[in-house]
């Protein structure tokens, strides 16, 4: 059994600590999730109660991925304080880590993100620049997958994350099993772009969600940004602007993204020829699905399909 151990910090965010347990915890006795503190002793949340965890710093010497949620001090100093050092020390050269927003200050602080790729909370995004100029910190995405090393975004993108790797590990079936149970999306489109404090549009203006439902059944289909508009009711330009304030990206973007999904779960769950799968998602060749998918995930469908069948029959 997978084991995630949780590092509850001084100031610990209580939503996101408890999001590992909730997400890991779904997934069919698939990972075992323990909590821990640096010391073994209760630690403060950033609300108004304590928790106390029933493991020390040891567990964290057991993990196979470790999740480091957000805490409140993070900001502060680009320096750990020797006991967390300590902890980090205690971590598997060859286990999986993962922080949950401001928990990413920890990853850089201990040297775990020195250039690597990364995210952290969009309006944290200049104090953790100013700290860490090593990092390659993108703030317009929900989570960062650079292997061992993942980092997410504020808050629900934990729960992304948490799910990224549950559909990593088990592919898509189980991670969409659990996104039901959890009453969530099994993939959230766009980035924190979407977030980032804007303009509201007025409450009459027609969003763009129906039109993606739309899309969503007729993906086969050559759909271009005017079928997507017309269906909308707006022009062109109005659509395409709206569009990616609503979802974070391009509808181009996103149409190349549910098709990639699409075409994940059709490899998991069937023995359709790539060529069909191809046809069957919108895209025009079975070179256009490896170029996308390669794209994505950095594999081609024939390896995809072997990888997720091996894990399945583990």
């Amino acid at each position: 059994m997978h084991r995630v151990v949780v590092l509850a910090l001084e100031g610990v965010y209580p939503f996101e600590l408890g999001i590992p347990q909730r997400v890991f915890g779904t997934a069919d006795s698939l990972y075992e999730v323990v909590t821990c503190t640096v010391d073994g002793r209760p630690v403060r949340t950033s609300a108004d109660f304590a928790i106390t965890a029933e493991s020390g710093p040891e567990a964290l010497a057991t993990a196979d991925t470790v999740v480091i949620p957000p805490y409140a001090s993070a900001p502060a100093s680009a320096r750990l304080p020797a006991p967390v050092a300590d902890a980090f020390a205690r971590i598997p050269a060859g286990a999986r880590i993962v922080s949950i927003c401001t928990g990413a200050f920890a990853l850089a602080a201990a040297g775990r993100l020195d250039g690597r790729p990364a995210t952290t909370h969009w309006k944290l995004a200049a104090r953790f620049r100013e700290l860490f100029p090593e990092v390659a910190l993108d703030a317009g995405v929900l989570f960062v997958d650079d292997g061992s090393v993942l980092t997410s975004a504020g808050a629900a993108s934990g729960v992304d994350v948490c799910l990224h790797l549950v559909r990593k590990d088990h592919g898509s079936q189980v991670a969409n099993r659990v996104a039901r149970r959890c009453v969530v999306p099994p993939w959230r489109e766009g980035g924190q772009a979407q977030y980032i404090e804007q303009p509201v549009p007025e409450p009459s203006a027609a969003g763009t969600a129906a039109a993606r439902e739309w899309a969503l059944g007729r993906l086969d289909e050559p759909l271009t940004l005017a079928d997507l508009a017309c269906q909308a009711r707006m022009s062109l330009r109005t659509f395409a602007r709206r569009f990616r304030d609503e979802a974070g990206m391009s509808p181009g973007r996103w149409l190349i993204q549910q098709r990639v999904a699409r075409a994940r779960e059709l490899l998991e769950s069937s023995d359709l020829p790539i060529e069909q799968i191809a046809g069957r998602v919108g895209f025009a060749t079975p070179a256009s699905l490896r170029q996308h998918l390669h794209a994505a995930i950095g594999v081609s469908p024939q390896t995809y399909r072997r990888t997720f069948r091996a894990v399945m029959d583990r």
